[in-house]
């Protein structure tokens, strides 16, 4: 299938509907205890979700520090699948092993891929597998792959198609890479190996909005959340949206002079902003505030996220 140029694939996935494969690790917890034990583990309300319905949910370190944000899928009460950023599932599983003590639940890291759809003219299909995650062992029943509804932000939105061997829906446009990380960026979406690491605290990321239950109970890393959360979540940088004067490298410094201010983490061309990027901003420095990119020559603009049109800087 022919793959949509930036410009035109940006607009698929803006306007209507494109897919893209995706690096996804999906993690598969299940036995009778499976929503009682995801519910100490988790921050989300795991044990109020229906089956068949997502939440974001973060599992943390026990001092709070981010392990994993993860897509809980409730396949059944006793059958979930955890879906994160590719390079996490191997780690994710062994975190989640090493807490189960007498526990009847078994988690395995599935070798499963993924093809995505995004848009607003996205809708997953209506049949698929009653139980996707298959036995024991992890594999597959009858029925294809698990159609997992996304949302982010109410910026970004779609499904996800996971298994061992899911293909693109037939009549949606391929885009590139590129053009999703044009959207990716503009709407703020974090991604493990660029804004999300072992350092990251929930609140820095924008995170907690999306994915914390406060009326749960207790749950691991519980402690650091709520203490930001109970002051205002004042943390010391947060991740922002800029609009770059030009081209820039992830890892450069945000500069307030001499003073470092922020690192961008990603950086894309869109072909409605120009270039746009994510980066974590010190507190203190104020939206709309201009800052220079050390080792580019680029300015940038601190806004809010969604990135919007506000202050662009065209190419």
């Amino acid at each position: 299938m022919a793959e949509l140029g930036l410009d035109q694939g940006y607009a698929a996935l803006r306007d209507g509907a494109g897919a893209l494969a995706l690096d996804r690790d999906v993690v598969r917890v299940a036995g009778p205890d499976a929503a009682t034990y995801l519910q100490g583990q988790t921050s989300q309300d795991v044990v109020a979700l229906k089956a068949g319905s997502p939440a974001w949910a973060l599992v943390l370190q026990p001092q709070g520090k981010l392990d994993a944000l993860v897509r809980v899928f409730p396949v059944s009460e006793e059958e979930f699948i955890l879906i994160t950023d590719g390079g996490v599932g191997g780690a994710l599983e062994a975190r989640l092993n090493r807490f189960k003590l007498r526990t009847r639940v078994e988690v395995k890291h599935l070798d499963w891929g993924c093809w995505a759809v995004f848009g607003p003219s996205a809708e997953p299909p209506r049949e698929g597998s009653a139980s996707p995650a298959g036995d024991a062992a992890g594999a597959p029943l009858a029925g294809g792959p698990v159609a997992v509804t996304f949302e982010w932000g109410g910026s970004l939105h779609g499904y996800e198609l996971l298994g061992p061997e899911p293909v693109p829906p037939a009549g949606t446009p391929v885009v590139s890479r590129g053009s999703f990380e044009a959207v990716r960026v503009e709407v703020g979406f974090p991604r493990h190996g660029s804004e999300l690491d072992e350092r990251t605290i929930p609140a820095e990321a924008g995170l907690v909005d999306a994915s914390v239950s406060f009326t749960k109970g207790c749950y691991t890393g519980q402690e650091l959340v709520a203490r930001i959360d109970s002051r205002g979540s004042n943390v010391a940088r947060r991740l922002r949206g800029l609009v770059l004067s030009g081209p820039a490298a992830p890892g450069e410094s945000l500069l307030d002079g001499e003073k470092v201010a922020g690192r961008l983490t990603s950086v894309a061309g869109s072909p409605r902003l120009g270039w746009v990027a994510l980066g974590y901003v010190m507190r203190g420095v104020n939206i709309g505030a201009k800052l220079t990119v050390s080792g580019a020559l680029a300015e940038a603009v601190v806004g809010e996220l969604p990135i919007s049109a506000h202050g662009t800087m065209r190419r």
